[in-house]
């Protein structure tokens, strides 16, 4: 059985303020592991080990860091399949996503690595003569790393490979469901031969070590991926102390159909968009809005295609999504479920799994709820979950307006074959992240990720933007004589 470590300045801590039992979502009977959880007293070491570490790793060059990062991607690769079947057994991600969603990890650790030997200036005119005026981005320093459950592998390498690759030190505290896996990336790191200090993995519930780290230590950076009133919270605090913050929170993501789409590669876009990953992605497709006059076909195309989706364990390689990731996740999920079954009308619903199997996991059938107003909690709420709301609009003008009508603002989509509205979409969707003929869910790692509205601190992060959060910017002036 699996068990959690911390990993503070190059040493295994096996930590004793309680233990909880991680139970396989596909099947509660199978226990995965056991979490050890931490108290203060390691938040603080991990900081002293951080503080310590950053010394020596931000004064060295940009290409011995960079060594450093492709060795972590190398040592991540070899063990992609082990990593993925734990990760699957932990949080219940089918194996076939969850083998992207490493090898994505990889891309990531190479892609920032690179960033080791290019420029991180410019030079600037200046108005005097004899006077060599130029930019470079230096190191924050500590950051602390927040990280959620429903992308255990990518969204911390995402967050912690371009901190590292600038010059910062991290302390890391992943979500209690994806603790098992944090520490075996942090066992493949330690072997990769990564220096002590540069990464702490801090295992805890939020309640007991998340206000430690973000009040009391001495932190130079923040970047949390999670639910809206947490991110609000963290962002009130780090505002309080000044110490920059970067929070990635909800969406109620928006995919347009138009009259002119071509529903035949239009509906798996949509489909998948819903619900792979049972919908647990903040970039999933949760308000379909349809133009009236592929209304109904739309409909009947989409309940065809719901209703043979495969619900299956995670570990099922044939499996197109499998259950939510604990009991509290099925317990919030299922509660909309019941909404949209008593107030909706459901349009589209998917097979169950077989009846021991649905007694034993946290499955849960996708499903397609309409006739709503666009004030229904089902239309504004994140449910986080297999549950998509349809609805209707009388043209692209009312589609854009119920598009924008929310508090987050983090990916929409459009379906057309229109290059006018196309263009149009880009311009007016108020969304960090606006796709033409692509699902709302996935955008590349090289592209920057974030939102508006409520869905983010605006900031960006992945591609070169990440860059910009995990520095300062100095201007150097040299007069010559």
């Amino acid at each position: 059985m699996k068990s959690s470590r911390n990993w503070i300045g190059g040493e295994w801590i096996t930590p004793a303020a309680g233990e909880s039992v991680v139970k396989n979502p596909s099947n509660i009977k199978e226990e995965v592991g056991i979490l050890h959880l931490s108290d203060q007293s390691h938040v603080i070491q991990a900081q002293q080990a951080a503080r310590k570490a950053f010394e020596v790793w931000s004064r060295l060059t940009g290409a011995a860091r960079a060594e450093h990062v492709y060795k972590l991607a190398a040592a991540l690769e070899a063990k992609l399949a082990e990593v993925a079947n734990l990760a699957s057994l932990e949080m219940g991600k089918p194996i076939t996503e969850m083998r992207g969603e490493v090898m994505r990890g990889v891309n990531l650790l190479r892609y920032y690595a690179a960033e080791g030997v290019r420029a991180n200036g410019v030079v600037i005119p200046s108005s005097e003569p004899n006077v060599l005026q130029h930019t470079k981005k230096v190191p924050l320093g500590v950051v602390g790393i927040i990280t959620p459950w429903n992308f255990p592998v990518a969204i911390p390498i995402w967050k912690i490979a371009p901190a590292l690759i600038c010059g910062n030190t991290v302390i890391w505290k992943p979500a209690e469901f994806a603790s098992l896996t944090a520490t075996k990336l942090i066992e493949i790191f330690a072997e990769a031969g990564l220096p002590a200090g540069v990464i702490n993995l801090v295992i805890g519930k939020g309640s007991k070590i998340g206000d430690v780290l973000l009040e009391q230590i001495s932190l130079d950076a923040v970047s949390f991926t999670g639910s809206t009133s947490t991110g609000t919270h963290i962002a009130q605090l780090c505002a309080k102390r000044n110490i920059k913050y970067q929070t990635e929170m909800g969406g109620k993501n928006a995919a347009v159909v138009l009259n002119d789409a071509d529903l035949e590669k239009t509906i798996p876009l949509i489909v998948s968009g819903a619900f792979r990953s049972a919908g647990q992605k903040c970039t999933a497709t949760s308000r379909i809005i349809v133009e009236s006059g592929i209304y109904a076909s739309f409909t009947k195309a989409l309940s065809t295609a719901v209703s043979q989706i495969k619900l299956a364990p995670a570990l099922d390689p044939a499996a197109y999504l499998g259950p939510v990731a604990s009991a509290s996740q099925y317990e919030t999920v299922m509660s909309y479920v019941h909404m949209a079954q008593q107030q909706a009308e459901i349009v589209a619903q998917g097979p169950a799994v077989a009846a021991a199997e649905q007694n034993e996991g946290y499955y849960i059938q996708p499903i397609v709820a309409a006739g709503l107003d666009a004030g229904h909690p089902l239309i504004q709420e994140e449910v986080f979950g297999p549950v998509a709301a349809l609805l209707q609009a009388s043209d692209f003008e009312e589609a854009i307006a119920l598009c924008n009508q929310s508090i987050f603002g983090l990916s929409a989509s459009l379906f057309t074959q229109n290059l006018s509205y196309a263009h149009r979409f880009l311009d007016e969707a108020q969304a960090g992240m606006v796709r033409v003929n692509q699902e709302t869910a996935g955008v590349e790692y090289q592209s920057p990720f974030g939102g508006m509205k409520l869905s983010s601190s605006h900031s960006r992060e992945q591609g070169q933007a990440a860059l910009d959060f995990y520095t300062e910017l100095k201007t150097c002036a040299i007069r010559y004589f």
